[in-house]
């Protein structure tokens, strides 16, 4: 890899990180996005990243999982990965459906801790409402999304 090539791949390890996934997940996703040709088989990837071949494997199960990069087809029998198209959106959808799993956990809360509490009673109730109003707005912001992206993808194309 060039130098600035090496420097998104690392940059995007800390993004990753940052948003909860692991440092080799967002350096092997960033090698994805700008590698040429665009995919790369397990073993040039573990090259690349200077990252064991068992370590690669892991995570590219997690973000194939995750609906961020996807088997290519190969001539041989060994594994290439790219980068999917829509990838970050479906990581969001992960996300927000495990606000909808808080939502259970806090109306069990609320259920546990009586009147006769009402500053443990309100953290609770506060909390509940940021995820529900997180919950309610997840779908429409992702549906917004689509249509911003549809509509960038038609003004590139009508360029």
């Amino acid at each position: 890899m060039e130098p600035q090539e090496s420097e998104f791949v690392d940059r995007m390890g800390l993004v990753m990180e940052r948003l909860g996934g692991t440092r080799t997940m967002g350096r092997l996703y960033g090698r994805l996005m700008i590698c040429d040709p665009p995919h790369r088989s397990l073993t040039e990837l573990a090259a690349e990243l200077g990252v064991s071949k068992t370590a690669v494997s892991t995570v590219a199960r997690q973000l194939e999982t995750g609906g961020m990069i996807e088997r290519a087809p190969a001539a041989n029998r060994e594994h290439r990965y790219r980068v999917v198209g829509g990838g970050w959106m479906q990581a969001m959808r992960v996300q927000f459906a495990a606000l909808r799993l808080s939502l259970e956990a806090l109306d069990f809360g609320l259920s546990v801790v009586g009147e006769d509490l009402p500053e443990q009673r309100a953290r609770l109730e506060e909390t509940r409402a940021f995820f529900a109003f997180t919950v309610r707005d997840a779908d429409e912001f992702l549906q917004r999304w689509q249509a911003y992206r549809d509509n960038q993808t038609d003004e590139r194309s009508s360029r």
